[in-house]
């Protein structure tokens, strides 16, 4: 099943909150894109069907970008329904590890494993050449 990028940014929201460490808009991009990457190098399909972008600060989904933005870089902490029935216990044995993993990270330390050099935010964003250019999904699957 794809999903749409608004719902795991609710399940990732609703996780990191519910263990006591709501996360910034910047750490949701973040872990949005290592949940892509991840899913998609484990079971050769993308998670979610939106697009993600090359920003300055690492990969976007403007779709949860634009849901997100007026939190700045304050802790969301919208009040979101149960998240458990997002996700499929299948999906969920592959996310909810990167998830644990990233949200206990600082979010600069995110954008500089996401800014990796020769991976696909830094092929795409090439020095700003690539400012709010789509990464191709088999680019993120390939260079992660």
């Amino acid at each position: 099943m794809l999903y749409n990028a608004k719902d795991v940014a609710k399940y990732v929201l609703r996780k990191c909150t519910e263990h006591d460490s709501p996360i910034s808009n910047l750490q949701l991009q973040k872990i949005l894109y290592f949940l892509q990457r991840d899913f998609l190098q484990t079971t050769g399909r993308p998670l979610f069907r939106d697009e993600i972008e090359a920003w300055q600060f690492g990969p976007v989904v403007p779709t949860v970008y634009y849901e997100y933005c007026s939190y700045g870089a304050n802790p969301i902490v919208k009040f979101l329904d149960s998240y458990a029935s997002l996700l499929s216990a299948d999906v969920r044995k592959i996310v909810d590890p990167v998830i644990e993993d990233k949200r206990k990270k600082y979010p600069w330390d995110l954008v500089d494993e996401a800014h990796k050099p020769g991976g696909a935010w830094a092929y795409i964003y090439a020095n700003g050449n690539g400012n709010h250019r789509v990464i191709p999904i088999d680019l993120i699957r390939e260079k992660g």
